[in-house]
């Protein structure tokens, strides 16, 4: 991992251009490059780019995603993706911003996160586990709640999907009731 310094914006950069297997984790914004084959789990946060030459077989979350070689998986980002030529993507998609170039292939469904009425930033989506660690409880918990429907929920591609806003809404109506 490189790490420049400019101005006081310290930037990690992990340029990957090997084979690779296994869950990959950043919790601090990072810029990740694949050139490579890697084979998992990755979830990223920053900037993930996916080089012309690499071949991905991986679920992917990140904040911002660029894709230009192959990946199947399921991609979540939660700012932006951007697909460009000769990208190929076998998978679901969800982001709240997607541009394609011509000549680039998605195979799957796209899921664009709604805008608020009145508010000019996405939604943000979270996981069963997330949604775990934002209430402090056990990941079993809420699914239990998410069953039935004690929490606003969403069953997708055998998970659960939470909206922030609305399990944030769900919390000050609890609130209020108590």
């Amino acid at each position: 991992m490189a790490k420049k310094k400019s101005g006081d914006l310290e930037e990690k950069i992990l340029d990957v251009d090997a084979s690779m297997q296994g869950t990959i984790t950043f919790k601090d914004p990072v810029n990740l490059r694949i050139n490579g084959s890697f084979e998992g789990k990755l979830e990223t946060r920053g900037n993930l780019t996916i080089g012309e030459n690499a071949k991905v077989k991986a679920n992917i979350e990140g904040d911002r995603i660029i894709v230009a070689g192959k990946i199947t998986g399921d991609i979540a980002a939660t700012k932006s993706l951007s697909v460009i030529a000769p990208a190929l993507i076998r998978g679901n998609i969800s982001t709240p911003q997607l541009s394609v170039t011509e000549g680039a292939v998605l195979e799957g469904q796209i899921s664009m996160m709604n805008l608020r009425p009145g508010d000019d930033s996405p939604d943000v989506y979270l996981t069963l586990k997330d949604v775990a660690q934002y209430l402090e409880v056990e990941a079993k918990v809420v699914e239990d709640w998410a069953q039935q429907s004690k929490i606003p929920a969403q069953y997708q591609n055998n998970s659960w999907v939470f909206s922030k806003a609305s399990v944030d809404r769900w919390i000050q109506e609890e609130n209020v009731k108590a």
